[in-house]
């Protein structure tokens, strides 16, 4: 039998409905939202200007970084990954091919573009990365991150160290001004306790003494420069850790870098100088792809914050860029399949 019973409703509707108070919620809401975005770029921007590196805790938010997490999992089970290796650039004797890359660094890596199946998070993640990098260079009053036009970046390099102590030793990612400038690592490690699983990376800035230890926390996300400034090291990782590794290309440097090798390229006319212009690292076919992000998009998790921060070197490689599109304007170098030189030995 169903029963009814007489409710009061006079209390129900608490607020009104009215189009003009609907309208308010939601621009107070993004209003909020657009302040916590606002601050979160300008202590990066703060950072990067005092220290030359940026720590980002609860970037996505657990359920986003979980789902990173699975796809990343899901691409090592299936055997997609492959060791990071060295590269040597002009060099056939047999020294070089004695050099024991495990030695240097011990990861397993996958590029991805985000276009591939299965890897649709991978591709939400840069392109929320993305966002925050346009945002923080075309802000006013952005000091350092001011000298520079990124409109470019690689794809992006997952990266699993799994444990028995692989490492990577104290290197330099862009020695060369092959064009990259800012060097952004984000974090899918659980529970991670550097004092029984190591993995910590380690920076150095230069000038001076001191380094910065960052442990590689579930959903944290950094940034640091590329050059010379920023020697780092992944120290010995005694249980699996995962990463996820884009790099920005400053445009004037890029160009110049780009010119240098198609004039090594003219003098030498070395069919090795084509092999190259892909990603050393990559098996895949080198291609540039277009991604979207909104720069005006609003980091996913509330908790968002910034906190700041306080090596034998080894040169690095070329990498194809991606190219980068957003609401506010456009970041499209559209450099495909292009790479500057390598030097003697490469390293991610």
């Amino acid at each position: 039998m169903i029963t009814f019973t007489t409710a009061d409703y006079s209390n129900f509707f608490k607020h009104s409905a009215l189009p003009a108070n609907a309208e308010q919620y939601f621009r107070e809401a993004l209003d909020k939202r657009e302040r916590r975005y606002e601050d979160l770029c300008r202590n990066i921007i703060n950072d990067m200007n005092q220290y030359g590196l940026s720590v980002v805790d609860d970037f996505l938010g657990a359920d986003k970084g979980l789902k990173i997490l699975n796809e990343v999992r899901s691409m090592y089970s299936a055997g997609a990954f492959h060791d990071g290796q060295l590269v040597h650039n002009m060099r056939t004797d047999a020294q070089s091919s004695t050099v024991r890359g495990d030695k240097i660094r011990g990861d397993k890596i996958k590029w991805v573009g985000g276009n591939e199946p299965g890897c649709s998070n991978v591709w939400y993640l840069t392109n929320q990365i993305d966002s925050v990098v346009y945002r923080v260079n075309t802000m006013k009053d952005n000091g350092i991150l001011g000298n520079y036009h990124i409109r470019e970046r690689t794809r992006a390099m997952v990266a699993c160290y799994p444990g028995s102590g692989t490492h990577y030793v104290m290197h330099v990612d862009n020695p060369n001004k092959d064009g990259r400038v800012i060097t952004a690592i984000y974090y899918l490690n659980i529970n991670w306790d550097a004092s029984e699983s190591g993995g910590i990376l380690r920076i150095r800035p230069t000038p001076g003494t001191t380094v910065a230890d960052i442990e590689p926390k579930f959903d944290r996300l950094i940034f640091f420069w590329s050059d010379i400034r920023n020697p780092h090291e992944v120290q010995p990782a005694h249980r699996t850790r995962y990463a996820i590794t884009v790099w920005y290309f400053d445009k004037k440097e890029r160009e110049e870098a780009l010119n240098r090798a198609k004039l090594e390229n003219s003098k030498t006319n070395n069919a090795n100088s084509v092999a190259q212009m892909a990603e050393p690292d990559s098996t895949t076919t080198s291609a540039s792809s277009t991604l979207t992000a909104a720069a005006s998009t609003s980091i996913s998790s509330s908790t968002s914050t910034s906190t700041s921060a306080t090596t034998v070197l080894s040169v690095n490689k070329s990498l194809t860029p991606a190219s980068m599109t957003t609401g506010t304007g456009s970041l499209n170098a559209n450099v495909a399949s292009s790479s500057c030189p390598a030097s003697n030995e490469i390293c991610t």
